[in-house]
């Protein structure tokens, strides 16, 4: 076999990128000598800097007028690739790993345009059983000899990383032992509590002298901001900056979300809300590789309080998740 050159492209969101990190690696514990470039949306590229498994970051043209097309067209032939993975099913980026002449190319599902450009495929179907979504990302992995060892998420920082998130902490702490991040908005992808039920728990953490508070969110909403003894320090940073503050922490509170995801990656504890649903479930989309603990409904909840859309479920109500039933789990998780 020829060397090979692979293309993992994921573009979309913070913690589907962050679930696609195991892939480099465990090709790479298969296929040493491999060169490995990664495809993903400028707002993503931080997950993957300092990766020592993947040679090359490419930035996906979102663009969608022709002459970027030709370009990023040219960008990616000029790498002369084996193989590449679509992550996620997009007819615009098939074309293009079609044109740029990669012969093995590999999709999810049945698409008419993978057929059309004699795509490969990986089947998920329909989740049964089901799995982690980085062990169905994986499978792609297994089409080209791999046998993965590991799924566990991983974000690397540079020495001077890591040297800024002790100082942050320090400055952060200022005496108190344990930094609790919360972050309270999900980007409407999960059930989530309310922001009114966030501030609740920001105010009662903080009211222990153990505890600092944090919350994580790069534009929390209005009701979070200015809380007592409460700090934010994430407004407007880039992503690379909140990264390396999530580092710093010793537990992040929050629904399925990206910084819960990065967090697992950078080895923080977690403590996680979650909706019992296939689409939701933490058996798909929970984190890996850090210490957890997740936080479900009553097991009849879903079938007599719920509104049946995850979207605007909000855990409220009888049998539900609220700041005291959070409370609770995070003095058995940071004991």
């Amino acid at each position: 076999m020829r060397k090979l050159r692979l293309l993992i492209t994921r573009i979309d969101r913070i913690g589907d990128v962050v679930l696609s990190t195991p892939i480099p690696r465990e090709v790479k514990r298969t296929y040493p000598d491999s060169f490995i470039a990664v495809l993903v949306r400028s707002y993503t590229k931080d997950i993957y800097l300092n990766n020592p498994y993947v040679d090359e970051i490419i930035i996906y043209d979102e663009d969608g007028r022709e002459n970027n097309f030709r370009q990023m067209l040219k960008k990616i032939r000029s790498y002369k690739f084996t193989h590449a993975f679509m992550l996620l099913p997009n007819e615009k980026l098939n074309w293009l790993l079609f044109l740029s002449g990669i012969p093995y190319r590999v999709g999810v599902g049945h698409k008419l345009y993978q057929f059309l450009t004699f795509t490969k495929y990986v089947d998920r179907r329909k989740y049964i059983p089901l799995r982690h979504e980085a062990d169905y990302c994986m499978d792609m992995a297994r089409k080209i000899g791999v046998k993965p060892e590991l799924l566990d998420t991983e974000i690397f920082l540079t020495t001077e990383e890591k040297e800024k998130a002790g100082k942050f902490r320090k400055e952060i702490l200022n005496g108190r032992r344990y930094l609790i991040g919360i972050n309270v908005t999900s980007g409407n992808s999960a059930p989530n509590l309310t922001a009114d039920e966030y501030k609740k728990l920001a105010l009662k953490l903080s009211e222990d002298k153990r505890y600092k508070v944090v919350i994580t969110d790069n534009n929390p909403p209005g009701e979070l901001l200015e809380l007592k003894n409460v700090a934010y320090p994430n407004i407007n940073n880039k992503l690379r900056d909140s990264i390396i503050n999530i580092s710093s922490l010793d537990l992040l509170i929050s629904s399925s979300t990206g910084p819960m995801h990065i967090a697992a990656a950078l080895k923080v504890k977690t403590l996680s809300l979650f909706c019992p649903l296939t689409a939701c479930s933490p058996k798909l989309w929970g984190p890996l590789g850090n210490e957890s603990k997740i936080i479900l409904p009553e097991e009849n909840y879903c079938s007599t309080v719920c509104p049946g859309d995850p979207k605007l479920c909000d855990f409220s109500g009888d049998g539900g998740i609220d700041s005291d039933k959070v409370l609770s789990q995070v003095h058995t998780i940071l004991k």
